[in-house]
């Protein structure tokens, strides 16, 4: 098993850590803050702890702990690192800083990703000397609970260096997409996007209320989005598969295509969603309610796999 090194002990590094360390790996985890490295084992373990009530790991989270270790030291972490996760502050300079570090104190073969949500690692890699297995591996928060992770090459990322990575993270139980060449905001966040411009701008024009339109994902798109991605949705859903669909849909896709045009979300708008919100869940509730969606998440999770099993039997 590769030895991982988790840079950045917060939400993001502690869900990696947890990955990782379920799936049998050696995790050390790296951050400046000595606090944050203080509890970062305790934060982990009580993750694998939530994850073992539902049954979406079998081992102990007293045995999978025992992997995952905590340092304020660089050069402690990095030593022997196979595999490195970045999840410094969301800055050029930030990312910039970091990387000049590790790419000395990497090995040869290390191979060094960035969580990052949207800076394309050709901005903070090209003056390295290891450049080429310099990468993005982009998770959904939190990569704990939702497998995807997208991997973003850089033009001078070695081909090799992403396919090692796609069966690393596939072994540890993500999802791993791979984006071809790198383009802003990666596929999830373009794909998230689209959707939040068109209901922000159906909200703002007065068509419907804004929760009606988390209804209409909720208890509509999403469920079937949850286990099916929409080029299999739209196959499903017309008699003669993917082609009648378009053929039957096309022109009024194109239609609304026409009519979307860019938006500049006002303050006025983000205030009245804002509003709306705190009407449907006060700001002092949403830790709790960032734990639910945790807790329904690792529940989704878990019922997916037993859905899967149960397909791949009959």
């Amino acid at each position: 098993m590769e030895h991982i090194t988790i840079i950045g002990a917060g939400l993001i590094g502690c869900a990696w850590a947890t990955v990782f360390a379920r799936a049998g790996h050696t995790v050390m985890l790296y951050d400046v803050d000595q606090a944050v490295v203080d509890t970062a084992q305790d934060r982990v373990l009580a993750t694998l702890a939530r994850q073992y009530e539902l049954g979406l790991i079998r081992e102990a989270p007293e045995r999978v702990i025992e992997r995952v270790r905590a340092s304020s030291s660089l050069e402690e972490v990095m030593h022997g690192a196979d595999f490195v996760q970045e999840n410094v502050r969301e800055t050029v300079a930030a990312k910039r800083e970091i990387y000049a570090i590790l790419d000395k104190l990497a090995g040869p073969d290390t191979l060094i990703a960035s969580s990052t949500s949207g800076i394309p690692a050709s901005s903070f890699t090209e003056d390295l000397a290891g450049r080429h297995r310099c990468f993005v591996g982009h998770p959904i928060n939190p990569p704990s609970v939702i497998p995807l992770v997208e991997l973003v090459p850089a033009a001078w990322t070695d081909p090799a260096v992403i396919e090692r990575a796609r069966a690393i993270y596939a072994r540890a139980g993500q999802v791993p997409i791979i984006v071809n060449r790198e383009i802003q905001g990666f596929i999830v966040n373009r794909l998230q996007g689209a959707l939040l411009a068109e209901a922000f701008r159906l909200v703002e024009d007065g068509f419907v209320s804004s929760g009606d339109i988390d209804k209409a994902v909720k208890d509509g798109l999403g469920l079937r989005w949850s286990f099916m991605g929409p080029m299999e949705t739209i196959d499903l859903n017309a008699p003669g598969g993917l082609r009648d669909y378009c053929g039957r849909y096309g022109p009024l896709y194109l239609d609304i295509a026409r009519q979307a045009t860019p938006r500049q979300w006002t303050d006025a708008l983000i205030g009245t969603l804002e509003a709306d919100r705190l009407v449907e869940l006060p700001s002092h509730l949403r830790d709790a309610r960032q734990a639910w969606r945790d807790q329904r998440l690792m529940q989704l999770m878990a019922h997916k796999r037993s859905a899967s099993t149960e397909y791949a039997n009959d």
